[in-house]
């Protein structure tokens, strides 16, 4: 049998590999298309269970967001506890209970029914060599059963999203365990006719705030969780020994957070609109190009652009002490902050695992696919693809690049092909056109100071110090060999001076390129100074400015910033890249 830890990583990478799909579907209670996205985000401690400075238990309160986060850090919190097989039906009563209990109004239709289902499922399956079949099928029609539960589900067609996470987490971590495969059905096809949104749903209308407290005990007062109730609505609480976590919807975050004062102080909050994108459907869903685009989050490509274009991000992980994040779901500005407070931040890579997950579930959603990846002097992502490519990709749906790019230059690649593959004829010509973009297509990076390159261990700690001392600011451009140091000036002034002279050089004032900015914690400078400069030397470009892909302002420190940029282009036969 595998063990338990390693089980839930895989739970975890199943889990990840279709979140878009659960964010699609995401009905109850408000349509608000981020059921996946909190999971991601609140489970990401069983990437690593054993890994932190703090329990896997405090992580999972201090990670947990959302809805769903919440009530399943409450759920997890318990279950992480078993140590063996024969441990987990224990465990598991006690996580369904405590999920039930951290929920004010809980019902069933919900996560919940899968919790119920799998304490019915382990107490009548005693062998670990059994335990597979019967649990997945129970689970399957728990599943099932939701839209009749719940009338918003039966309304817009749907099972519940949170329910369909844990199933698939569920299904990853026992099969697993067991050491057996997977059903040979897709997730689509387990659940067909159930993964769209009716098109006529209209969901309820709110202008609510969801937010996430953390709050330290109050000795004195006992936790009164009617007073709490009172307060908002969806209210989830999970307790630890000296703190709780509130999670709740409310109208006036102003007045709630006075409020909460009276319960102990309020260490950590986060206030966020909740934003319904029209029946709960993602732009995505209305974006279906010749190929579905793929590329990696060090690409440097928000997730909402990405979305726009109808294009997956593959994310790689931020790790801090006690906190391991999905790239494309951190805040880029905390990230920095901490950086320049002496913080350790580091990236990792998805398991090998997770990444298969990923291609599997994108070629069941999406059918033929292109996947863009970051160029292989920088990661194993194109080899791990084509791995698994050859193994599994029997009927040729997934197309795999390496583009030798990363940053800006990556995500402008991406963001171009995006757009061909509207208007392409044929895959061929799509790739033709892929390679001459990847030949075009040009990136220089401004770096500030050195000293987070020193700490990253890519720059001697010598050459970092005189560096700054000097007031050496590197430029580099990163190329299918590595990133290559291609200038160096001493202020940003001289940075400026040289992307325009780059430009300039590249393109006559009428030109019509498409360039990238992507800034750190430089956001204002960029879109002020920087933006202003470009466009007055080419009046006629597309500018998009973005944040610079944590990835790559992990490595090399708060104050970078970059500039990729490529012609309009037109289809090509250029050849060269690596493809598979």
């Amino acid at each position: 049998m595998s063990n338990l830890y390693d089980s839930l990583a895989a739970g975890y990478g199943c889990l990840s590999a279709w979140a878009d799909l659960i964010d699609r579907i995401n009905v109850f209670p408000v349509a608000d298309a981020d059921t996946g996205t909190n999971l991601r985000i609140s489970l990401a401690p069983l990437r690593n269970p054993a890994d932190g400075e703090s329990t896997i238990e405090k992580r999972l309160a201090l990670c947990a967001t959302g809805n769903s986060g919440n009530i399943a850090a409450a759920f997890f919190q318990e279950f992480c506890k078993a140590k063996t097989f024969n441990d987990l039906s224990g465990y598991t009563a006690s996580g369904r209970d405590r999920a039930w209990q951290a929920i004010a109004d809980p019902c069933r239709g919900t996560m919940l029914s899968i919790f119920d289902s799998l304490v019915s499922v382990l107490s009548l399956n005693q062998q670990v060599e059994t335990v597979y079949e019967p649990l997945c099928h129970t689970l399957q029609q728990a599943v099932l059963e939701t839209p009749q539960l719940l009338p918003d589900l039966k309304k817009a067609g749907v099972v519940d999203s949170g329910a369909l996470a844990m199933y698939v987490f569920f299904n990853g971590f026992f099969s697993h365990l067991t050491s057996q495969p997977s059903p040979k059905s897709s997730l689509v096809d387990l659940f067909v006719g159930k993964l769209a949104i009716s098109s006529d749903f209209k969901p309820k209308a709110t202008n609510s705030h969801c937010v996430d407290a953390v709050i330290k005990r109050s000795e004195e007062l006992e936790l009164d969780r009617d007073k709490l109730a009172r307060l908002g609505e969806s209210l989830v609480v999970v307790e630890d020994e000296s703190t709780f976590k509130v999670h709740i919807h409310t109208a006036d975050p102003d007045t709630l957070r006075n409020d909460l004062d009276s319960f102990g102080e309020v260490v950590q909050w986060t206030d966020e609109r909740i934003v319904q994108d029209g029946a709960g459907h993602t732009s995505s869903t209305n974006k279906k190009g010749l190929l579905h685009i793929v590329t990696d989050a060090a690409g440097s490509l928000p997730k909402d652009l990405a979305l726009q274009h109808g294009i997956t991000l593959l994310d790689s992980y931020i790790v801090s002490a006690d906190s391991s994040r999905p790239e494309s779901l951190c805040n880029p500005q905390h990230v920095y902050r901490a950086m320049r407070k002496g913080e350790k931040i580091t990236t990792a890579q998805a398991s090998t695992f997770e990444r298969h997950q990923y291609y599997q579930s994108i070629c069941q959603q999406h059918g033929p696919s292109l996947y863009l990846c970051v160029g292989s002097a920088f990661t194993g992502n194109y080899d791990t693809a084509v791995a698994w490519k050859k193994t599994h990709d029997h009927t040729d749906e997934f197309a795999v690049i390496d583009t030798g790019a990363a940053s800006g230059r990556l995500a402008l690649i991406a963001l171009l092909v995006a757009r061909f593959s509207h208007v392409a004829s044929n895959k061929q010509e799509l790739i033709a056109f892929t390679e001459k973009t990847i030949a075009d297509c040009e990136e220089y990076v401004f770096i500030d100071e050195l000293k987070y390159l020193v700490a990253g261990g890519r720059l001697a700690k010598s050459s970092g110090f005189f560096g700054d001392l000097l007031h050496m600011k590197p430029v580099i451009s990163p190329t299918s060999d590595g990133a290559k140091k291609v200038g160096v000036v001493h202020s940003r002034k001289g940075q400026l001076a040289y992307a325009l002279e780059k430009l300039k050089k590249k393109f006559e004032p009428f030109f019509q390129p498409i360039i990238m900015l992507q800034y750190s914690d430089n956001e204002q400078w960029v879109q002020t100074a920087v933006l202003r400069k470009v466009e007055e030397l080419l009046p006629h470009a597309e500018i998009i400015t973005t944040p610079l892909s944590l990835t790559s302002g992990v490595h090399m420190g708060p104050g970078t910033w970059s500039m990729a940029f490529a012609p309009p282009l037109q289809p090509s036969t250029a050849e060269g890249n690596r493809v598979e």
